[in-house]
C-alpha cells in the first residue's frame, strides 16, 4: 500500500513538471515571437531611416559642385532654372534673369486663388535683408555670431546660399541692431533636415548691447517662437511680468522642404502665415509697449540642423490709397516671384489685392506697373524679365480682381533705375521692386 502511494505521488510530480515545462515553453515561445516581431520592426525602422538619410544626403551633398554650377549660371541668362540655383529672387519683382530658360509665358495667368488668407501687405521700406550672397561657401557669415558652429552652403533643391548649423543646440544671432517699428513683417525660408524637425526664432530688446545672448529669454523683453512638424508655440515675455503664451497646430512645418515662414507684428498683435494660410493670430500676446532691436535663431534640444536663408524685414501695411492717389506712386516689396521667372509667389496676394482695392474704389484711376531688378546677371535679360513680371502683375489684376486691362499699362526698367547701390545684399533687395505710378 505504501508503495502504491509513493507511485501516485511520483506520478503527480511528473505531471506537474510537464505542465509547468509546457507553460514555460509557451512563455518562452511567446517572448521569442515578440522579440522577433520587435527585431523586424526595428530593422524596418532602420531601413526607413537609412533611406531617409540617404535621400537627404543626396539632396544636400556636393555643395561645392553646386557652387560651381551657380557661378556658371551667373554668366548665362538663358540657362535652365534647374541648373542655376545660385541667385535667389525672393524679395520682389527684381533679381537677375539667370534662370530665364525656365520661364512661364506672360499669357499664362498665375493661379493664386487658394491663397486668399495671405492678407498681409509688406510696406515700402526694407529694414533688413539677408541671403548670404556676400559670404563664401564653407565660411561662417561675416555679420553673424554663434556659440556653436555653422557654415554657408548651397543645395540642389533650392537656389541661393544658406546658413547651415553643423552642431546641435546653437544660437545664431545677427550682430547689428535694427530699429524695429511698431508694425513690421519678418519673412524667412527654413528647410528642416531631420525626421523630427524643430527650430526657433526670437525677436527681443537688448538694453545691454550684447552681440550674443544665449539665454532662454534674451534681453529684457521679446517674442520667442518655436516651430516643428506638429505645432507653433509662442511666448511673449517682459522682465518682471508673466509670460503670455499662444500656440497652433495648423499647417505645421513640412519635412525636407522649403518652408516660407511669415511673422507680422502689429503693436501687441502677432500673426503668422505658412503654406498659404494664416496659422496664428494672437491679438494681445505681446506685452504693452514691447520694443525690439535684435533677432536670432536657436536650435536647443533638437536634432535638426536646418538650412536658413532669404531673411527679410519690412515695414507693414502702408497707406496704399494715400500714396497712390495723393503722392501718385507706391513702391511694393510685397510682390514676389519665383527665381528668374515671371511666376508670382502666393505670399504676394495681399499686396496685389491692396492695389486692386484702390483701383476698384476709384474707377477713373489708371496706373502704370513698372518692374525693376538689381544688377546681377545680364542687363538685357534683366530688362526683359522686368517687363514680363510687370505684365504678369497686370494679368493678375485683370483676371482675379476684374480690373479693366485698358486701365493698366506696363513696362520694365531692368537694372537702370536703382534706389540704392548694388554692392550690398540690402541694396540689391531695395532695387528689386514693383512700382505703381498713377497716370
Amino acid at each position: 500500500m505504501k508503495t502504491i502511494r509513493l507511485f501516485f505521488v511520483f506520478a503527480l510530480l511528473l505531471l506537474g513538471c510537464s505542465i509547468a515545462q509546457a507553460q514555460l515553453g509557451r512563455r518562452i515561445g511567446n517572448a521569442m515571437e515578440r522579440a522577433a516581431e520587435n527585431a523586424v520592426t526595428r530593422q524596418a525602422e532602420r531601413r526607413t531611416s537609412d533611406a531617409v538619410n540617404k535621400a537627404i544626403d543626396d539632396a544636400f551633398d556636393n555643395s561645392n559642385n553646386n557652387e560651381k554650377n551657380n557661378n556658371n549660371s551667373n554668366t548665362n541668362a538663358n540657362q535652365p532654372a534647374t541648373n542655376a540655383p545660385a541667385n535667389t529672387d525672393n524679395s520682389g519683382n527684381a533679381g537677375n534673369a539667370n534662370n530665364a530658360g525656365a520661364q512661364q509665358s506672360p499669357n499664362t495667368p498665375p493661379k493664386l486663388e487658394s491663397f486668399t488668407q495671405y492678407d498681409f501687405v509688406p510696406g515700402d521700406q526694407i529694414l533688413f535683408f539677408e541671403d548670404f550672397s556676400q559670404d563664401a561657401i564653407g565660411d561662417f557669415p561675416d555679420l553673424w555670431t554663434t556659440d556653436k558652429s555653422a557654415e554657408i552652403r548651397t543645395i540642389n533643391i533650392a537656389p541661393g546660399k544658406w546658413l547651415h548649423p553643423t552642431t546641435k543646440d546653437g544660437t545664431f544671432t545677427y550682430m547689428n541692431t535694427i530699429a524695429f517699428p511698431q508694425n513690421f513683417i519678418v519673412e524667412f525660408d527654413y528647410i528642416p533636415t531631420h525626421e523630427s524637425p524643430g527650430f526657433g526664432f526670437t525677436l527681443y530688446n537688448d538694453p545691454d548691447n550684447k552681440e550674443l545672448d544665449t539665454g532662454l529669454f534674451p534681453g529684457d523683453q521679446g517674442l520667442r517662437i518655436y516651430f516643428n512638424n506638429s505645432w507653433w508655440d509662442l511666448s511673449a515675455y517682459k522682465r518682471d511680468a508673466d509670460q503670455n503664451r499662444g500656440s497652433s497646430e495648423k499647417n505645421a512645418i513640412v519635412r525636407y522642404s522649403v518652408n516660407h515662414i511669415i511673422i507680422w507684428v502689429q503693436n501687441r498683435r502677432v500673426r503668422m502665415y505658412h503654406l498659404g494660410e494664416k496659422v496664428v493670430d494672437l491679438p494681445t500676446v505681446l506685452h504693452p509697449n514691447t520694443t525690439f532691436n535684435r533677432f536670432r535663431f536657436f536650435g536647443w534640444g533638437n536634432e535638426d540642423l536646418p538650412f536658413i536663408s532669404n531673411i527679410k524685414i519690412t515695414t507693414a501695411a502702408p497707406d496704399v490709397r494715400s500714396k497712390l492717389l495723393t503722392e501718385g506712386k507706391i513702391i511694393s516689396y510685397g510682390i514676389n516671384f519665383d527665381s528668374g521667372k515671371d511666376v508670382i509667389k502666393p505670399e504676394s496676394y495681399g499686396a496685389i489685392k491692396s492695389i486692386a482695392d484702390v483701383l476698384n474704389e476709384n474707377p477713373d484711376v489708371r496706373v502704370r506697373v513698372l518692374g525693376h531688378t538689381d544688377s546681377d546677371g545680364n542687363a538685357d535679360a534683366n530688362l526683359d524679365l522686368s517687363k514680363r513680371r510687370a505684365a504678369a502683375v497686370k494679368d493678375f489684376l485683370t483676371k482675379n480682381f476684374g480690373i479693366a486691362a485698358t486701365r493698366i499699362e506696363t513696362d520694365g526698367k531692368g537694372q537702370t533705375e536703382p534706389l540704392a547701390p548694388n554692392n550690398t545684399t540690402e541694396g540689391k533687395a531695395k532695387n528689386r521692386r514693383v512700382e505703381f505710378v498713377k497716370l
